[in-house]
């Protein structure tokens, strides 16, 4: 397997993938292990994920380094991942064993009655490669705490990091039984989906995740889907600082090259600042500095994958065919590597492929509205669900807009953000299930109830 960078179109280096018989045997070896895991004291357990965590840090730089290799994202945005990675990590380190005890529900009378938390068993965790790190260590990290072995596929498109990551567990003291790594593409994943894992968490887009969910169904064990979203945004009338909102929401929208599942994709601005809005946030786009990841001072790097390029262009050419305004952008730079311009369209409606499907790159479409009632109707006109913000001073009018959209996650006056305290999902098209949270804590295992007498 050859592993390029996305900004030189270089080969970095070649890997060797596994195969069939190579991955059931790390499954057996996994499967072999797990009672001894489980059986190994929680906080021995928590102190291997604490020195992984401090070897984060320590190993940041070069980390970093590989990950911008890879993906392309800008350096400092690496970093940024790296040190978020981190804080999730110690979220977990420092609540576990808090949700994972034994919970008393009736600790008096004549029936004693409790609730135990036990682990799955091996897991399975198909990651994805826009935020490796992050959107890991929501899966591996409180499988291993919680008790479980864990067969962990980076995608083929992250997988220095994911062999970085294996490198730093196995350091850290988390035993060769417990964390195998699978190599490869989409014939790795299947080799999975074919094995008889106690419980499969994928982070990805829809398609795939729907083909996941049908193919393992018959297993009956959970299955963790966090999926794509066309995630909306509501501008109102009544915004005090308009270059301030411009500049949050078009973090939003380009934050990773637009490469998130919680990116900002389509935006809703109220008919009386639309033009006003257009202008400051066509003038601020123009203003974002492209080129290699590596430099300073650089706002948006390659996309990962070629062939994203061609659909953010076919989606100009659609948006534009149907009666939108190129306000900036459009087309891909004259220069080797997988870049396209930061890109705005106005007068754009829901006809267009910018407006409906999951764009993943630095492009936004930004529709008039008339007024808030406009605007939820269209912020629901998706089959997606993952998050959805609204920008005005008035809290009690952005938790109207909110309460009526059907979304794992909704902001008020920020946008595109996660924390580890509260749980991520999606609805719809966006996912099921939930990682983070004691939600994300407890995902990794069986709840047992207990009805003691005598």
């Amino acid at each position: 397997m050859k592993i390029t960078n996305p900004a030189t179109e270089e080969i970095i280096t070649e890997i060797n993938e596994d195969t069939t018989a190579s991955i059931t045997e790390k499954y057996n070896k996994l499967r072999a292990f797990q009672p001894a895991w489980n059986k190994v004291p929680l906080k021995t357990r928590i102190a291997a994920i604490q020195k992984f965590h401090d070897l984060l840090e320590e190993e940041k730089g070069k980390l970093a380094a590989d990950l911008t290799a890879e993906v392309g994202k800008p350096l400092w945005q690496a970093i940024n991942e790296v040190n978020g990675a981190k804080a999730r990590i110690k979220f977990f380190i420092e609540n576990s064993e808090k949700y994972l005890a034994d919970e008393w529900i009736t600790p008096e009378g004549a029936t004693r009655e409790k609730i135990a938390y036990e682990p799955l068993g091996v897991i399975g965790n198909i990651s994805a490669w826009n935020y490796p790190y992050l959107v890991g260590v929501n899966v591996f990290i409180p499988a291993l705490i919680a008790g479980n072995t864990v067969l962990y596929k980076p995608s083929e498109f992250s997988t220095l990091t994911g062999l970085n990551i294996e490198q730093l567990l196995k350091k850290a003291g988390i035993p060769d039984g417990a964390f195998q790594i699978a190599i490869g593409s989409s014939e790795a994943g299947e080799a999975m989906l074919a094995l008889q894992l106690n419980g499969y968490y994928f982070t990805g887009s829809y398609r795939t995740g729907k083909y996941i969910y049908e193919k393992v169904a018959s297993k009956m064990v959970p299955c963790q889907l966090e999926l794509g979203g066309k995630d909306p945004l509501y501008v109102a009338d009544d915004i005090r600082d308009l270059s301030k909102t411009v500049e949050g929401v078009l973090e939003g929208v380009v934050y990773n090259t637009g490469q998130s599942c919680c990116a900002v994709e389509r935006v809703y601005v109220h008919q009386k600042i639309y033009d006003s809005f257009v202008a400051e946030f066509t003038q601020q786009a123009k203003n974002l500095k492209i080129g290699l990841p590596t430099e300073d001072k650089i706002d948006i790097g390659p996309l990962t994958r070629k062939d994203q390029v061609d659909f953010i262009e076919s989606q100009v050419k659609d948006a534009i065919s149907k009666g939108a305004t190129l306000q900036t952008g459009g087309k891909r730079p004259a220069t080797k590597g997988y870049y396209f311009e930061p890109t705005v369209l106005s007068d754009v409606n829901h006809s267009m492929s910018v407006m409906t499907e999951e764009s993943f790159g630095p492009i936004i479409g930004i529709q008039k509205v008339s007024d808030d009632n406009e605007a939820v109707n269209l912020m629901q006109d998706t089959e997606y669900g993952l998050t959805a913000a609204v920008y005005t001073p008035n809290q009690e009018r952005a938790e109207k807009i909110m309460e009526q959209i059907n979304s794992g996650t909704v902001y008020w006056n920020c946008c595109d953000r996660v924390s580890a305290p509260l749980p991520w999902s999606g609805r719809k098209h966006s996912g099921i299930g939930a990682t983070l949270s004691y939600i994300g804590i407890r995902a990794f295992t069986h709840p047992k109830a207990y009805h003691l007498r005598g």
